[in-house]
């Protein structure tokens, strides 16, 4: 995915927002109560004085929204391309300076498709041009492993359970999450964690890539960009997200609550090991 030399990290600042607000509201036996709102403000993204993109985002994270987004988008190929993140909260906006410059970024903008994401996402051109030139590795995964990592993970979503209204995703390794993201749209979420894998200098190759939202043929491509070949949702996916996991040959796990999952592709990657009192029944129809 990426030749940049090991332990490589451009300048940034750490400039992360609260992610939520305290509001005032009136429950329904009339009664006032404080509670929290998760926060979403637009961040303008700028490559060499050049306007790429504005986000919607709480903007939590939004250092490593930016770099994620780049790469995902296929816009920068190696993280030592990038010499400075610059967060500027008062102008809403991001400065991703890069030392030589990018080249063909006409022709890198010239086409996008606006996406189902949460916040309208957007796909160029470029995306989709390097797509098929990923080869994800072989991940087998256990059906055990599948049911402790959903109750391992459970816990994870601490800006959920305070305020609702945000998608979450995360980065795993066999039964334990290794980072989890929060955001107004899960798109934002994934490309955090990608900009914090090329930061960190962390593979995909025997990761799970788990989200709280639908699997649709964008989070597809976010997750093969990244280099993760096993996908898991407690959610559903669209027919064009299926089919590109198929292209791909992503393992696509969705509907995953409890002791519950259905695999929509790639069931020959995954060991039915569970014992017999761990097996579910039929799931009641919804």
């Amino acid at each position: 995915m990426s030749n940049t030399k090991a332990g490589y990290r451009p300048q940034i600042t750490h400039a992360g927002l609260s992610p939520t607000h305290p509001v005032t509201a009136v429950d329904e036996f009339n009664a006032t109560r404080q509670v929290e709102v998760p926060g979403e403000s637009p961040l303008t993204l700028y490559v060499d004085e050049r306007e790429i993109v504005t986000l919607m985002t709480i903007g939590a994270h939004p250092e490593a929204l930016a770099l994620g987004y780049l790469r995902n988008q296929r816009f920068v190929e190696r993280l030592d391309q990038i010499k400075s993140v610059s967060v500027d909260h008062h102008t809403e906006s991001v400065q991703v300076t890069t030392r030589d410059g990018i080249e063909g970024w006409d022709e890198k903008l010239k086409k996008r498709t606006v996406t189902t994401g949460c916040g309208q996402g957007t796909v160029f051109s470029c995306t989709l041009d390097n797509l098929y030139t990923i080869r994800l590795p072989e991940t087998r995964v256990r059906q055990s492993t599948i049911y402790e990592l959903l109750d391992n993970i459970s816990g994870c979503n601490t800006i959920y359970r305070r305020s609702g209204a945000v998608h979450g995703c995360a980065l795993c390794e066999g039964t334990r999450s290794l980072m989890y993201t929060e955001d107004v749209g899960r798109h934002n979420a994934a490309d955090a964690i990608s900009g914090y894998m090329w930061l960190d200098d962390i593979s995909g190759a025997d990761k799970i890539f788990y989200t709280t939202g639908r699997l649709t043929s964008e989070i597809v491509m976010k997750t093969a960009h990244m280099g993760i070949a096993v996908l898991l949702s407690r959610s559903g996916v669209t027919h064009m997200g299926l089919e590109l996991a198929q292209e791909l040959g992503m393992t696509m796990i969705a509907r995953a609550r409890g002791k519950h999952f259905m695999i929509y592709h790639g069931a020959e990657n995954i060991s039915f090991d569970a014992p017999p009192e761990q097996r579910p029944g039929r799931p009641k129809p919804e």
